[in-house]
């Protein structure tokens, strides 16, 4: 970037933001060690803060929109958003009946709707509208976001989540799926973080804020109260409480595979990644000698089983992290610490599990194995665990969906990049697995192809990634690019459809990648564990080193290389391009974490030490301080011209981050992009017209930055 350059954009960041707050014009910061003369971005609501934003979103919208491209981006996006026949993702009710909430042109913000399994599976289903969002929205004056529910056994009674413009925390009503009305008079809960459990028809099991003294430092709740139908909230009994310092904790009843409750259960998140639980016993807490990265993981077959993180000891014998282990349920409440336990599973080399559920009959447990998604049905017959393996697809990435408590059936997800997704009915009793629903192509994958490749590390670790090649591509360095990838708190990143991607970007001669880096979930507990805190930087350099490996082989080259991720992801793009700014020409940092020295001050951000540590601790501090990329903005280095886009109504990761990075580039004459959504939450867009838009902008930028 030209000196000229610099100086052009300070002058407009100048005079954009003295535009913005007149009245702030002389109320600015005077730099210091310590100083963020950019604080009160983090105000999230602030008119300061709205107006800045506004600012920012016209000069970003005034850019992209302009161009050509845009509206042909975004219809084509809005149609696949807004496709009919697409699959439409079902839960099993407690009325039998298969509910799904569907959002197209004429139901942006929703229905809530069901049919018969036998309807279901038909090429009509025909469906009876349970819950109109859009109506409840405009009657109310709202931005309502649906956020699910939890119902009460084979009853009609359900509590709702409704969040205003897709913020966290939410709203929580009782609703009557049969009536489809909300109670007279039903339990009301104001807007809050935490949720509810059912006891009877008539009890909840509360974590909420119940007011001052009763959040964490991280703002989660951890107070659990019972609550009475006719009750005031107010006077709700006190069940359980944790400590201020934890992350989040509360208590709710262990439920078994007939919905019986077998047990109440508390625990403490002692960080992101660290639990210890307790079991009620005799009107006291029994603290449960567990490994603190383990869980409870169900009930099945009068067994009950745990999951683990990390090794666990239990006398002689040493079960290893990431296994399945289990002990009689009526001898664990007896003696939750003496039971014995017994081994069920055990991950083989470059295996893990990945998602489980436990109908009438049976667990389920999903696997990875090397990325590929496998499948395994356990029983315990005859005082002995018995596997057998389902025979789903190969060579794809296989997820279990819904799953019914009242028969032995669930179903499977089916996808990779290239194949539209296909959704499997499996009957447990029959091992009949049948394919009931497809999706539609979106985009033309002739002459395109998927290859899984390696890159090293700075440590000389294999860091494997998925290169989607578009028809006709050459290795000579002229592809443009995106690559993607997360990296954090034990997420794996797999391959699925592309869709949107597919017809906005391989569709225009663009190669996608997605790598598989440590930190994330792809090869178990410790590939994450192995990428956090003090070793945070190697997900970072894994990162790098796949995008230099694209670059050493011809794939593309700096200037057509993009890059992109949010949250987690987003701070791993911040790292990308303040580390290696020569590397890339594009880099979409999506409702990142970006100011990591202040990061435990914004939204939700104390949750997180257990993955990054805490900046207030001066050892800690030294392993953040040397990558957290707001602080390497740096006005004398050169970067790519990256896009920050976040979203207002986020209270988890907080609009700030994104915020105080443009205005720290604006104020060092770097160029950039910014663009808030002003109604979304931490997933963005409320509907599919913004998510479209949304779509489209990012899609012209790229285009812009690596194809012209």
């Amino acid at each position: 970037m030209t000196i000229a350059t610099k100086a052009s954009l300070l002058s407009l960041a100048i005079g954009m933001m003295m535009t913005a707050a007149p009245s702030q014009a002389q109320d600015s910061h005077v730099p210091g060690p310590d100083s963020d003369p950019f604080i009160w971005l983090e105000e999230a609501r602030s008119d300061r803060a709205l107006d800045w934003v506004r600012a920012e979103n016209a000069r970003t919208e005034t850019e992209l929109t302009s161009d050509p491209r845009f509206e042909t981006l975004k219809a084509e996006a809005l149609a696949i958003l807004d496709s009919d026949d697409r699959i439409p993702y079902v839960s099993f009710g407690p009325d039998g009946m298969m509910y799904n909430f569907w959002q197209d042109k004429e139901n942006p913000k929703g229905i809530l709707r069901r049919t018969s399994l036998a309807s279901y599976r038909s090429d009509n289903p025909a469906w009876e509208t349970v819950l109109d969002v859009d109506a409840l929205a405009a009657a109310e004056g709202r931005e309502w976001v649906y956020g699910g529910s939890t119902c009460y056994k084979d009853t009609p009674l359900c509590m709702v989540a409704l969040s205003d413009g897709g913020k966290d925390a939410n709203v929580l009503r009782e609703f009557n799926r049969k009536t489809g009305q909300f109670v007279e008079n039903g339990f009301v809960l104001a807007e809050s973080q935490g949720g509810v459990s059912w006891i009877d028809e008539n009890t909840l099991m509360v974590s909420r804020d119940f007011g001052e003294g009763t959040l964490t430092e991280s703002q989660y709740p951890f107070v659990t109260k019972i609550w009475t139908r006719g009750s005031d909230l107010a006077d709700a009994q006190e069940f359980y409480r944790g400590a201020p310092n934890d992350v989040s904790a509360g208590a709710y009843p262990l439920r078994d595979n007939k919905d019986e409750i077998q047990a109440m259960v508390a625990y403490r998140g002692l960080s992101f990644h660290e639990r210890q639980y307790a079991l009620r016993k005799d009107d006291a807490w029994v603290t449960l000698n567990m490994p603190k990265k383990a869980g409870l993981f169900g009930i099945i077959d009068g067994q009950i089983l745990f999951s683990t993180d990390e090794d666990w000891t239990v006398g002689e014998q040493t079960f290893p992290a990431d296994a399945l282990v289990a002990a009689d349920l009526e001898a664990w409440k007896a003696d939750p610490n003496g039971a014995a336990k017994t081994l069920v599973w055990a991950p083989g080399d470059r295996q893990t599990k990945q998602g489980a559920a436990i109908t009438s009959e049976s667990l389920y447990v999903g696997l990875l194995d090397n990325v590929r998604g496998k499948a395994l049905k356990f029983d315990f017959v005859d005082g002995a665990w018995v596997s057998s393996a389902v025979d789903v697809p190969r060579n794809a990435t296989v997820s279990i969906g819904a799953s019914d408590d009242k028969s032995d059936t669930l179903m499977f997800n089916v996808t990779d990049f290239l194949s539209p997704s296909r959704l499997y009915l499996y009957d447990g009793q029959t091992a009949q697995l049948d394919q009931i629903k497809s999706a539609p192509s979106y985009f033309d994958a002739a002459g395109m192809s998927v290859e899984q490749l390696e890159a090293t590390s700075a440590d000389g670790t294999r860091i494997p990634y998925f290169l989607v090649k578009p028809d006709g591509m050459k290795m000579d360095g002229s592809t443009p690019v995106l690559l993607s990838g997360y990296g954090g708190f034990q997420v794996p990143r797999l391959p699925s459809y592309l869709g949107t991607t597919g017809k906005l970007w391989l569709a225009r001669g663009g190669a996608y990648v997605l790598a598989n880096l440590r930190g994330g979930g792809e090869f178990g507990p410790m590939w994450h564990q192995t990428a956090i805190r003090e070793n945070k930087q190697r997900t970072w350099d894994d990162f790098i080193a796949v995008a230099q490996d694209l670059v050493d082989r011809d794939i593309t080259s700096p200037a057509h290389l993009g890059i992109q991720g949010g949250s987690q992801g987003g701070l791993l793009v911040g790292t990308a391009f303040t580390q290696r700014p020569d590397l890339f020409d594009a880099a979409i940092v999506q409702i990142p974490l970006f100011d990591m020295l202040r990061y435990h001050e914004i939204g939700r951000g104390a949750s997180w030490i257990g993955e990054y540590g805490d900046p207030r601790i001066a050892e800690q501090r030294a392993w953040i301080e040397p990558y957290s990329p707001y602080q390497k903005l740096d006005e004398d280095r050169d970067f790519p011209k990256p896009f920050f886009i976040t979203s207002t109504a986020d209270d988890r990761t907080h609009p700030a981050h994104g915020r105080k990075a443009a205005a720290k580039m604006a104020a060092n004459g770097d160029d950039y992009l910014y663009y808030e959504d002003m109604v979304g939450g931490h997933s963005g867009g409320v509907d599919n017209e913004q998510r479209a838009k949304l779509l489209a902008l990012q899609n012209v930028y790229l285009i812009k930055q690596l194809m012209d």
